[in-house]
C-alpha cells in the first residue's frame, strides 16, 4: 500500500519561494521514481517534476524550468519540490506521485498513485 502526505504549501507573494514535502509509505519507494503535478482550477493536471530513484536523473515542465527543482531523501522517505521565482500562473494543488519505474518522466503512465496534495496561492 502506498500513502502520499504532501505539505508545505500556503499564500505567498509574487517572486516568494516556496519548499513542498511529501511524506512517502512505500515499500518500493526507494527504487522508484517520483514526481511532482499540479492541478489548478478549470484546468488538466500538468507534470511538474520528476526524479529517478537514485536521484541521477530528473525531468521538469516547461512552465518550471529553472525555477523549480525537485529532490528526494531516501533514508527518510521524502521528495521534496523547491520553488522559486513563484508567479500567479503558479496557482495550484500540488500533489505528489509515485512512480511505477525507476525513472519516470512526464506522461500519467508512468505513475500509479497521487497524493491528496497541497494548495499553493500566489498572489499580491
Amino acid at each position: 500500500q502506498v500513502q502520499l502526505v504532501e505539505s508545505g504549501g500556503g499564500l505567498v507573494q509574487p517572486g516568494d519561494s516556496l519548499r513542498l514535502s511529501c511524506e512517502v509509505s512505500w515499500r518500493a519507494f526507494s527504487n522508484r521514481g517520483m514526481g511532482w503535478f499540479r492541478q489548478a482550477p478549470g484546468k488538466e493536471r500538468e507534470f511538474v517534476a520528476g526524479i529517478s530513484w537514485d536521484s541521477e536523473v530528473t525531468y521538469y515542465g516547461d512552465a518550471v524550468k529553472g525555477r523549480f527543482t525537485i529532490s528526494r531523501d531516501n533514508a527518510k522517505d521524502m521528495v521534496y519540490l523547491q520553488m522559486n521565482g513563484l508567479r500567479p500562473d503558479d496557482t495550484a494543488v500540488y500533489s505528489c506521485a509515485a512512480g511505477l519505474y525507476s525513472v519516470v518522466g512526464p506522461a500519467n503512465n508512468d505513475y500509479v498513485l497521487w497524493g491528496q496534495g497541497t494548495q499553493v496561492t500566489v498572489s499580491s
